[in-house]
């Protein structure tokens, strides 16, 4: 075994080395698609709503989005290896208090800050960490095989989350990701630094205005189906007659302007910016990184929506719905093995179309089976399409974007890459809940009204209490409220039907904004080489919300 800073390893470190860095990448992943099974349990552990947990899981994509470019920044500042560890002992107490987590702002403590802040230190770490420990001719294999980690981590994590809650409790999940981070620290010490080069300066008012950006924006998002998108709900937050809503979204981009402005304004006087404005202008980076965010965005949205319909309006265990989301997770990894290894030469443009179309048509697909007869098995088809599609894009948008730059430039597109995923995932958590819920509480409201079987003064109680948006509650949640309230047996049936009809609705909503999400990624295909690039190979992408590469 070599020495030294960033010295490759013989065969038996090197097996080690790989196994701590695969490790890391498993985690990253299995963090993001382990609960989307177990949303309405851990909601109700938790003493909240869907729309509470929906905003810790947007919350966690969040924090990655808004720091991962200041995490690679960090991790050159100080050692990879160092920020590397450090990430996971930050990532390791954010699952321990998760996993103790008595109410929702702990868990958002836990889960979305701290772990979000140890994600943004490791996952920039471990593409450079790649490089500094094996030669050149042996990364192809170590990036394939830690990217295969992450794979079989989205594959896993449903069914993981599943057996949990069912068995045990979702609480274990993230206990077991301590001993999984105990682990991992015990065998970095194995791990060589990556070579130091140019010690960076942080563009720290750059990283302050991104952040910011960034977080205004996706809060605006997330806070619709409240605050409503653009004329006020009642005692919602307001200027000038205009949700606040509004405001923060075009706070958030006003922001972000100012930060290119600024990076422009650095680059332009030789110093050294955050992000290279160059890097905006190469037509292919750009291209990949809109595919991206286009990707997770419905990627994130469709691990929201279709748990919650085999959860709670189908009432499935964590189980059940885990082993009904296994068909995404199997074509997923068929696709994103096997269309490298059967069609090397094929067209990077071709398949990303053929991917986006898969997506699009299986949200169309499911969008169309929901009615009031349907069962689990309308998941089946759609699925299988989504997650072929998910494969699809996973096989050639990492060496679409690495390629699009020079190998010294390629820890600062991961960088890019990670913020633009994360990015992707919040907004598309947040759509989709926030549209999904929104749907829900006109449609509910407007039956209610309409119904001659439930009384006058249900309905104005109604009105009044579910303005700001009604939780999307399972027949049996809504029965023990209605029975603790006193209602009669009518008035429980004719509530029980809105709200069916009502959350069929707020699917099929979230489902076709994600649909349209899908349609107009097909525009900017273009900008996807038409020829395999052969320059370099790509680093794993990661954890965000179900990292499928």
């Amino acid at each position: 075994m070599a020495g030294g800073a960033g010295g490759p390893k013989a065969a038996g470190g090197a097996t080690l080395v790989l196994a701590t860095l695969a490790a890391g990448q498993f985690l990253m992943a299995l963090d993001s698609s382990v609960m989307n099974v177990s949303i309405a349990t851990v909601a109700e552990d938790v003493g909240t709503t869907v729309s509470g947990l929906q905003g810790a899981i947007t919350a966690y994509t969040l924090v990655m989005a808004m720091f991962m470019i200041t995490g690679g920044k960090v991790g050159a500042l100080i050692g990879r290896k160092r920020a590397f560890t450090i990430g996971c002992v930050i990532y390791g107490a954010g699952s321990g208090t998760t996993a103790l987590a008595p109410n929702l702002p702990v868990l958002l403590v836990g889960w979305s800050l701290l772990e979000g802040i140890g994600a943004a230190l490791i996952l920039p770490a471990i593409v450079a960490l790649v490089a500094g420990n094996f030669t050149v001719e042996r990364r192809p294999a170590a990036y394939g095989l830690v990217t295969a980690a992450g794979a079989v981590a989205v594959a896993l994590g449903p069914l993981i989350g599943g057996v949990a809650t069912t068995y045990f409790s979702w609480r274990w999940v993230f206990a077991g990701e301590v001993v999984v981070v105990l682990g991992i620290l015990a065998l970095a010490r194995r791990v060589s630094d990556a070579p130091p080069g140019r010690r960076p300066h942080i563009d720290i008012p750059g990283a302050v205005l991104s952040a910011a950006g960034i977080g205004l924006f996706v809060l605006g998002v997330l806070r619709s189906s409240e605050w409503g998108w653009f004329v006020p709900k009642p005692d919602a937050p307001a200027w000038l007659g205009v949700s606040a809503v509004v405001w923060l979204m075009l706070g958030g981009l006003l922001l972000t302007w100012l930060f290119l402005r600024c990076e422009n304004r650095l680059a332009e006087r030789g110093e050294e910016p955050l992000v290279d404005p160059a890097l905006l202008h190469n037509r292919q980076l750009t291209g990949g990184l809109t595919m991206f965010f286009f990707q997770y965005l419905v990627q994130m949205g469709v691990f929201f929506v279709v748990p919650l319909y085999l959860s709670v309006a189908l009432g499935l265990s964590a189980l059940m719905t885990g082993v009904r989301i296994l068909p995404l997770s199997l074509t997923l990894l068929a696709a994103a093995v096997l269309i490298p290894k059967l069609l090397p030469d094929v067209s990077p443009r071709r398949v990303v179309r053929s991917g986006i179309s898969a997506m699009l048509a299986g949200a169309v697909v499911l969008l169309a089976a929901l009615d009031a007869d349907a069962g689990a098995e309308i998941v089946t088809l759609p699925l299988l399409l989504i997650g072929f599609g998910m494969g699809a894009l996973a096989s050639q948008l990492g060496s679409v974007t690495v390629s699009a730059v020079p190998d010294s430039q390629s820890a600062e597109v991961g960088g890019v890459q990670n913020t633009v995923t994360n990015l992707g995932a919040s907004i598309g958590t947040a759509l989709a809940g926030s549209i999904m819920i929104a749907v829900l509480t006109t449609s509910f409201l407007t039956t209610v009204e309409q119904s001659p079987a439930i009384p006058s003064e249900v309905k104005t109680r109604a009105g009044t209490e579910l303005s700001a948006g009604a939780p999307f509650l399972s027949d049996a949640q809504l029965t023990a409220a209605l029975d603790e309230a006193g209602a009669d047996t009518a008035v429980t049936q004719a509530v029980l039907d809105a709200n069916a009809d009502a959350r069929l609705d707020g699917l099929r909503a979230a489902l076709g904004v994600l649909a349209l999400a899908g349609l107009t990624a097909l525009f900017f295909t273009q900008r996807i080489p038409a020829t395999q690039p052969r320059s370099t190979i790509p680093p794993p992408r990661t954890g965000s919300a179900s990292d499928d590469s």
